[in-house]
């Protein structure tokens, strides 16, 4: 089954949400508010996908936190991700072992392959 990882209160989340629903997918839904990801879901998440790929340097917590202008290592940076997981670019899609992340219309049907 494909879940999404996200906020609820987040418009890609919402645009992501709609979208499946449109297009009849079944899914289910994790709120890393509501249901954080333990240490060992976002080390797989970011073995697949990447640490660079799964943050969100553009996000309001990013900046709020004041992280552009400091170097973090890669250990650092998957400390600050799983305190504050709100920093996870979204949505996080996971389907068996694959995952893809970003909202993109033609990726997320590719990655759907024969399920869409």
């Amino acid at each position: 089954m494909l879940e999404v990882i996200g906020i609820t209160n987040c418009n890609t989340i919402k645009k992501t949400k709609d979208w499946l629903q449109n297009n009849e997918i079944s899914y289910s839904f994790r709120d890393v508010k509501k249901d954080p990801l333990t240490p060992n879901e976002l080390a797989g998440l970011v073995k697949k996908a990447g640490l660079d790929t799964l943050v969100n340097r553009q996000g309001r917590k990013w900046k709020m936190l004041g992280l552009s202008d400091k170097q973090l290592s890669d250990n650092d940076l998957f400390d600050v991700l799983l305190e504050h997981q709100t920093m996870i670019k979204r949505p996080v899609l996971r389907k068996g072992e694959a995952v893809l992340v970003g909202f993109d219309q033609d990726a997320i049907a590719s990655f759907l392959g024969e399920d869409f």
